[in-house]
């Protein structure tokens, strides 16, 4: 999502990061680049003021002047201050009322306010289980509450359908059946409008004085830029906002969205959505989100992802089958592809890693879902035989799994050799490859490092 602003960023902090001394000068030029990079962004004028303002403040001050390693120093100020306009959100729901805890979604039709309440749903029920019910007051929008119903029935929550067509009606309804069933959430999703009307604002102003939701959540699309900002300062107007939903961050929006919804409707952003799935749901994070615009990396995120991802007792069983030295076969690899797809592919990894941000999209799609899943079909294509025993792979059983993945015998060939070299690592690391490899290393290691 930021991938233009990590860049503008990236080469204007660049050129201050090596240096040994700033002046007023050069640090007015950073500021100035700053401040482009952050309208190319479509971050809302204001915003950008309040955050150009406060970083000059600073970087003029003696903090960076006076600092051994000004271009570092400078750096800090501006991941301070990116940290400042987005807010330290709370991604913690305030779930302390008595059952059910009514959570309303408000925002433009097309944000994806119908997906992100199954989202939630989805979260509280794995993350906090809690026993969740849906409704869906949108009586407008062809088929929208046969859309939640169907989601509901997919992550196993409860779709909760009130005789009424009235929405306060609807909803009423809905928190009267939930308290009766059990309930520990109740989530309200709400119509949207093409645009903001008074009618709609008189609506969800209407549903909420009805039920009195502990959150009020804004949904809104990241890829809607100036519209945002416009958007979500009538919904702050309208209702108490107590966090914002950011959908659709996994695409090519300039993140101006993430970096003015904040500051305009001084509500927390609480989540962000990475994908279609009901599991596309990432917690925000400001400090890590910050880091990642700054080409820093988010190596935290990427060990959360990772124990929630891989199965650990798969992985071990693989450990002890490698350590015992049975040797990693197809079937493992194609459990690791799997594991890695689970968690976006390689390049969803390296944009959690330092400098990741600036691998060029090209190489990374690559490694991809897609890729992924080509080479798992490939994997699938092969007999049990074959995958235990990959060195009786010749040429006609190659032209074989080709035409049974729907690919070509040099993807095949690609896939054999990338096992192939995996699979010697494995076996260096069965045989005490990787002690010896760390004692070599030692050798040459500064004294007290181990």
């Amino acid at each position: 999502m930021f991938e233009t602003l990590s860049d503008r960023l990236a080469r204007t902090l660049a050129a201050l990061r090596g240096s040994g001394r700033l002046t007023e000068s050069n640090i007015r030029n950073a500021v100035r680049d700053v401040r482009m990079a952050l309208l190319e962004a479509d971050v809302a004028l204001p915003v950008v003021k309040a955050f150009t303002e406060q970083v000059r403040a600073r970087a003029l001050g003696a903090e960076v002047l006076k600092s051994l390693t000004p271009g570092q120093a400078f750096i800090k100020i501006v991941h301070d201050e990116l940290v400042a306009v987005m807010g330290a959100g709370d991604a913690e729901f305030n779930l302390r009322a008595e059952p059910p805890a009514v959570i309303l979604l408000a925002g433009l039709q097309g944000a994806g306010k119908t997906t992100s309440a199954a989202k939630i749903a989805r979260h509280l029920q794995e993350r906090l289980h809690k026993k969740t019910a849906l409704v869906s007051t949108d009586v407008y929008r062809p088929a929208a509450r046969e859309q939640l119903q169907k989601l509901a029935a997919e992550i196993g929550a409860a779709y909760l359908a009130p005789p009424s067509d009235g929405p306060v009606d609807i909803v009423q309804a809905a928190v009267e059946e939930a308290r009766k069933q059990l309930f520990d959430v109740l989530i309200v999703d709400t119509a949207g409008r093409l645009h903001v009307d008074e009618a709609m604002m008189q609506e969800a102003q209407r549903i909420h004085a009805a039920v009195q939701p502990v959150e009020t959540l804004f949904v809104v699309d990241a890829m809607a830029g100036q519209d945002a900002a416009n958007a979500a300062a009538e919904f702050g107007h309208a209702l108490p906002l107590t966090g914002v939903i950011l959908t659709k961050a996994d695409g090519d929006a300039r993140g101006g969205a993430a970096l003015s919804v904040r500051h305009i409707t001084g509500a927390p952003i609480k989540f962000l959505g990475v994908g279609e799935k009901t599991g596309a749901l990432e917690v925000f994070h400001v400090e890590r989100l910050a880091s990642r615009i700054l080409g820093m990396g988010d190596v935290v995120s990427l060990v959360e992802e990772t124990q929630r991802s891989v199965d650990q007792e798969k992985a071990a069983k693989l450990a002890d089958k490698i350590k015992k030295g049975r040797g990693f076969d197809l079937e493992d690899f194609r459990e690791q592809l799997q594991q890695m797809l689970k968690m976006g592919g390689i390049g969803a990894l390296l944009d959690k890693l330092p400098g990741g941000a600036r691998i060029p999209e090209q190489a990374k799609t690559q490694f991809g879902d897609r890729e992924l899943r080509h080479q798992i079909a490939i994997i699938n294509s092969m007999t049990p035989r074959e995958r235990r025993r990959p060195e009786i792979i010749n040429g006609s059983r190659r032209r074989r799994i080709a035409a049974g993945s729907g690919t070509q015998v040099q993807a095949v060939n690609r896939l054999l050799k990338q096992y192939d070299q995996l699979s010697r690592v494995m076996k260096q690391m069965a045989g005490g490859g990787m002690a010896r490899m760390l004692r070599g290393l030692k050798g040459g290691l500064p004294p007290g490092v181990a």
